[in-house]
């Protein structure tokens, strides 16, 4: 993580396994997800895509976003610890002369420790979003630049391990950013996205959507 992508300082408790199925999803069995152990809700911002695939749109952060799927197609998702019950799937900034496919398989790696994963696919456009006006201004005064938003290079990969592989602790090179995380159907994982990200996910979902039915 070339930046530091928490908008609140945040000192972790000790993660715990938790089992917040019920408080998360209440019509659902019991069983339905595993737990171990981004911002606040803004207006619904359009999603914008740029038809170059390897220029971004001008003033928006380079970044990459990763839809890692288990074998039964459902969608890593995880909370973050600063706001914690906004949930979001992997995502990170793309160094300096980094290729964004290698910058996918480093942030999985730095977020989640996995890295029993494929690339099956790559969205063919960047998609962007713009962070709203507070997000913006505390972002830009912590990095010391003035992004509009974030411009994300999708890639979807194919979790080839075993549940307990995933570590919220990362690899241990960054701090950590979540606390808990689950397997969720695409219209769940957009239900407990934040409003800003909404149209993203939704637009990601529906490139990937081949891959998830």
């Amino acid at each position: 993580m070339s930046l530091c992508r928490s908008i609140v300082h945040f000192n972790p408790p000790p993660l715990q396994r938790l089992n917040t199925s019920t408080l998360l999803f209440p019509n659902r069995p019991r069983n339905f997800c595993k737990f171990t152990a981004l911002s606040l809700p803004a207006p619904l911002s359009s999603v914008s895509s740029s038809s170059s695939m390897d220029t971004p749109p001008e003033g928006y952060r380079r970044n990459v976003g990763i839809c890692l799927i288990s074998p039964s197609k459902k969608i890593f998702s995880a909370s973050r610890l600063d706001i914690p019950d906004a949930w979001q799937m992997p995502q990170g900034g793309i160094d300096e002369n980094e290729d964004p496919k290698s910058a996918a398989i480093r942030e999985l790696k730095e977020e989640t420790g996995v890295t029993s994963a494929n690339i099956v696919a790559e969205a063919p456009y960047w998609l962007t979003y713009d962070f709203p006006p507070d997000v913006r201004e505390k972002l830009n005064r912590q990095w010391g630049s003035d992004w509009k938003g974030q411009a994300q290079k999708w890639f979807l990969l194919k979790f080839t391990g075993k549940d307990d592989e995933v570590n919220l602790l990362g690899d241990g090179t960054e701090k950590p950013e979540f606390g808990q995380w689950s397997w969720m159907s695409p219209q769940e994982l957009v239900d407990h996205a934040v409003d800003f990200k909404k149209p993203v996910y939704s637009e990601v979902l529906k490139v990937f959507s081949p891959y998830l039915q």
